[in-house]
């Protein structure tokens, strides 16, 4: 039997994933951050790890209570309706077919560009505080973003294990490509050993790698803050499109990745 679109999707998304290598220049800019992060003291390091690891999981927690998430979870079992008149919680969802769930994931990915688009281009303003909050607000909107395209494949993220598979996705996601095939790895091996609903694996998320992007983060928000001074009857167009261009690509890469992550394990 031939394999569906999906799974060669999938396959040809591994596939370039795994194709990804660095070059000269990213060999010796992740050799000079690998040393500095190891020359700082262990233990304000363990602590300031920590620190991050408990702010993605109070962030986790705070989305799941929201009203905005509770609409969205209702949206969703409706959309799933459609296709299957009985569905009635997120978990009947796993009832549908990986191309309905992945259509309604879909929906979901292109409103999260949106509003990273929109987010982004406010941001972009060059306005201190605007900036301020850009990370943690990017932070939030795709942690809910990956919340959601779980939910359309009926995974119950208020279940531990989903939970951390959910949080395990969103900090692999947003590594830099050339380090994304090992984590994809790490991640579909811990998957096959979690249990049905109290995750055992390690629970830890931040580590060097991942401090790459709040880095990034410092660049962006250098540069929007230069770009500023470059005004088109008063208005930073250039300050305005770096921000939402970044913010874009950026919620396009963790939809993509946590999409394919959950349509493999449709898959297998």
């Amino acid at each position: 039997m031939a394999a569906s679109p999906i799974n060669q999707e999938v396959s040809r998304w591994e596939t370039k994933l795994e194709s990804q290598s660095a070059n000269d220049f990213q060999r010796l800019y992740d050799a000079l951050q690998y040393h500095t992060v190891n020359r700082l003291n262990e233990n304000p390091k363990s602590e300031w790890f920590r620190i991050l690891d408990d702010l993605l999981f109070h962030s986790h927690a705070y989305l799941q209570g929201s009203a905005l998430q509770k609409e969205a979870r209702e949206r969703l079992i409706a959309q799933g309706r459609i296709f299957l008149p009985s569905i009635n919680s997120i978990e009947d969802m796993q009832r549908l077919t990986i191309e309905q769930s992945s259509f309604i994931s879909v929906q979901e990915m292109a409103k999260g560009r949106l509003y990273a688009l929109a987010q982004g281009g406010v941001a972009g303003t060059g306005g201190v505080l605007l900036l301020g909050t850009d990370f943690p607000l990017q932070v939030l909107m795709n942690l809910r973003l990956v919340q959601l395209i779980a939910m359309g494949f009926g995974r119950e993220i208020r279940r531990p294990t989903e939970m951390m598979l959910s949080l395990k996705v969103f900090q692999a996601a947003i590594l830099p490509k050339r380090m994304q095939w090992e984590a994809w790895q790490n991640l579909l091996s811990e998957t096959k050993s979690a249990a049905d609903y109290m995750y055992q694996g390690n629970d830890e998320l931040v580590d060097e790698n991942w401090l790459q992007q709040p880095i990034k983060q410092v660049v962006k928000s250098l540069l929007i803050l230069t770009a500023r001074r470059k005004v088109v009857q008063g208005v930073p167009l250039l300050g305005i499109a770096a921000g939402a261009a970044w913010n874009y690509r950026l919620a396009r890469r963790v939809g993509e990745f946590s999409l394919r992550y959950y349509q493999k394990r449709c898959i297998v």
